[in-house]
């Protein structure tokens, strides 16, 4: 398998891709309605499309066959440091293990191309308490704000050391 190609997984594969692609533009409108829909907003931190298209960002979609399963992203955030953004599971594939494995292909390409930590920035609410759950899982921890995000009642921060280890 090549690192930087397409992976698969039983019958999903996990690239890198075009936030463009309509089906992509469709999950993150979803996404942003979500979020818009769960948070004041001050406090949505959410892209689109056209911000996912960015130079400092690589962006990957998991499909089976041509499906769109879900996509995730990750944002160069300075030298050995980035920021996991726009982790979304399409509705009808919640439950099939997308997320995990979209978030363990982010890590290791990360990985592969020298960070040696992540952060992300989730929502407080109870809708995000699946993702915060996912993150824990895989190794993150609650950390201060980080970047240009600044305290908020609505928002959790959570940081993965990479030198440890990809889970």
């Amino acid at each position: 398998m090549e690192r930087f190609g397409e992976e698969r997984t039983a019958d999903m594969r996990i690239e890198r891709d075009d936030p463009g692609r309509d089906d992509v533009q469709r999950l993150l409108a979803g996404h942003l309605a979500d979020m818009y829909a769960t948070s004041p907003a001050e406090s949505v931190h959410a892209l689109d499309h056209a911000a996912l298209s960015g130079p400092t960002i690589t962006f990957w979609t998991a499909r089976q066959e041509e499906e769109l399963l879900g996509c995730g992203a990750l944002k160069e955030l300075g030298p050995g440091e980035g920021e996991i953004k726009s982790m979304r599971t399409a509705a009808h594939a919640r439950g099939r293990g997308v997320a995990t494995l979209l978030l363990a292909r982010i890590q290791a390409d990360a990985r592969d191309s020298g960070y040696t930590r992540l952060f992300l920035e989730t929502g407080s609410q109870e809708f995000f308490a699946p993702a915060r759950r996912l993150y824990q899982r895989h190794g993150f921890k609650e950390c201060a704000p980080f970047a240009d995000y600044a305290p908020d009642p609505n928002s959790v921060f959570m940081t993965r050391d990479l030198s440890l280890g990809i889970r």
